[in-house]
């Protein structure tokens, strides 16, 4: 074999390598989301008698995240509003529906207002004024046993699909 040869089959083996360094990653980016299932986990945020019936709590928890550098994007929190004295809630996202600001509840006037853009809800969570697209953002909830349990949702960017 002549040196030509050897080199020009030597650079077609090297690009090769190279083609398949960079193109596996890819491919198993782009095919992974078909295999994942996302698994219904849930979060302890307190005892059932720590929210009274006719009030809305702010209640600060760490979503647990798929992604180990998830870091402080992890720590959230929830508006719990606890209906009637039955263990009936409405667990809200924190953010605004239209850009993601935090909401802040006023008691006083039983509405959610968004700083950012004068967002309004009502205590239900549905729009009352303002730019928000649609109602605040509802997480599934449990009672077990003197414990409410909240639903876990994946980061967005992560694969999962959360609202």
């Amino acid at each position: 074999m002549d040196r030509r040869r050897f080199l020009s089959r030597v650079t077609i083996g090297l690009t090769a390598a190279m083609a398949g360094l960079v193109g596996v990653p890819i491919v198993g980016f782009l095919i992974a989301p078909l295999f994942e299932r996302e698994q219904d986990t849930y979060v302890a945020v307190g005892d059932l008698t720590r929210f009274a019936a006719g009030t809305t709590t702010l209640v600060n928890f760490e979503d647990p995240s798929p992604l180990a550098w998830a870091g402080q994007t992890a720590k959230t929190a929830l508006w719990v509003r606890r209906a009637g004295e039955e263990p009936v809630f409405q667990v809200f996202n924190v953010n605004c529906t239209h850009l993601g600001c935090p909401v802040d509840w006023r008691a006083d006037a039983h509405l959610f207002l968004c700083p950012c853009h004068g967002g309004v809800y009502y205590a239900d969570g549905t729009v009352a004024g303002g730019p928000p697209p649609r109602p605040l953002t509802q997480r599934e909830w449990r009672a077990d046993g003197r414990k409410l349990m909240v639903k876990t949702q994946r980061l967005p960017g992560s694969g999962g699909g959360a609202p």
